[in-house]
């Protein structure tokens, strides 16, 4: 079952091969060790993502780092992080490797995060860490069938196709989700596909034959038979989202003052697994959807820089200004396939009502409740 699923999933993503795991988290921090992290190794990210793409890298035994993003689509910024290798990074004149010059680690790889549904302007990134050989591997956990129409070489690509490897989480909300948790690394390199096998299953390449020590990270049969029954509908589900989000758009496009709508250039393809916008007094707005029984969610509120649990790193307030900003702003509305025209007009309206400072309606719980969003995850 779990062998149907990675074949048919890595003809999906137009890969070569797909290795099914136990969770998001496991497919990147797995990916990461395939791909020949060291222990003190820097990887480069986004603070603007959900803590597990930092846990991986922290446990694969590397250190994150981070460049901001960029206002527009909140996906790493290719300027910054150019800027990053170029003037906060060295070449080791004895070993030719990057360094990073404050803390002396070596600079390994970039993990761009494909964001709400949108891959990050790969051209860029992969040009730079070309330039640095630098080693590429996309968080793809919130964007199954997004595409990339590139400059370089294959016109279009699918998320999950252009770096070394991408990591995919199915987490329940996920466009393509489970019962429970599951993931899943693609790739087009045979031997970081046979070393994500074995890291998943102890090491094994052949049972209790340990070529090294792994991880008990394997893709439950009864997960993937759920996924491979929902992979047959996931293009028709996310050209749903894709209506969706068309429609949120026509209906704010009249009435969006004080409101960023989401943004996608003629060179992506999202699948919006989110609809994020932005608005200046988020939590006024979110607390007034609140009362009208229409649930929303904020992805994310604190950047990663500023978490507890990166106080090590020594950020501050400020380091990275555009994240810092769209944290204060953003806002998931409802988006799943099954969301009515009815229903959207409905949130649409209330939100204008939010800004407009209406007082609150009284609670239709019918609708209330359909036009409340799947749970979102990560």
């Amino acid at each position: 079952m779990m062998e149907e699923f990675e074949k048919d999933f890595a003809q999906f993503c137009e890969a070569d091969y797909c290795v099914g795991v136990g969770n998001g988290t496991d497919a990147l921090r797995f990916a990461l060790i395939a791909a020949g992290v060291q222990q003190g190794d820097t990887i480069v990210t986004v603070p603007n993502t959900f803590i597990a793409t930092t846990e991986a890298i922290s446990q694969a035994g590397a250190r994150p780092d981070f460049v901001d993003v960029e206002e527009s689509t909140y996906n790493m910024d290719a300027l910054k992080l150019r800027e990053y290798l170029e003037t906060q990074c060295c070449i080791d004149r004895t070993t030719g490797k990057l360094l990073n010059r404050t803390t002396g680690s070596r600079v390994t790889g970039i993990v761009p995060v494909h964001l709400y549904g949108q891959m990050a302007d790969m051209d860029p990134i992969l040009e730079l860490a070309e330039r640095h050989k630098l080693f590429v591997i996309e968080d793809a956990c919130q964007a199954h069938g997004a595409c990339f129409f590139s400059r370089r070489e294959n016109p279009s690509n699918k998320a999950g196709s252009m770096g070394v490897a991408a990591a995919f989480s199915f987490y329940p909300g996920k466009n393509l989700d489970a019962c429970g948790e599951a993931g899943a690394v693609t790739t087009n390199d045979p031997m970081l596909a046979r070393k994500v096998r074995m890291l998943r299953d102890h090491g094994q390449a052949k049972k209790y034959s340990h070529e090294m020590e792994g991880y008990n990270g394997r893709l439950d049969a009864i997960q993937a038979g759920i996924l491979q029954v929902k992979l047959k509908h996931l293009s028709q589900w996310n050209q749903r989202r894709g209506a969706i989000a068309r429609r949120y758009d026509e209906l704010f496009r009249l009435r969006t003052h004080g409101i960023v709508l989401p943004h996608e250039s003629p060179q992506y393809k999202a699948v919006y697994h989110l609809y994020v916008i932005r608005v200046k007094n988020r939590d006024q707005v979110q607390a007034y959807l609140a009362q009208a029984n229409i649930t929303t969610q904020v992805h994310y509120p604190t950047p990663l820089h500023l978490q507890r649990a990166y106080a090590t790193l020594g950020h501050k307030q400020g380091d990275f200004p555009v994240t810092e900003k769209a944290a204060g702003e953003i806002l998931s509305l409802p988006m799943y396939p099954q969301l009515e025209h009815s229903q959207q007009k409905r949130i649409v309206q209330e939100v204008i009502n939010a800004l407009a400072g209406e007082a609150v309606p009284s609670r239709n719980p019918n609708l209330g409740r359909a036009a409340t969003s799947q749970r979102h995850a990560d």
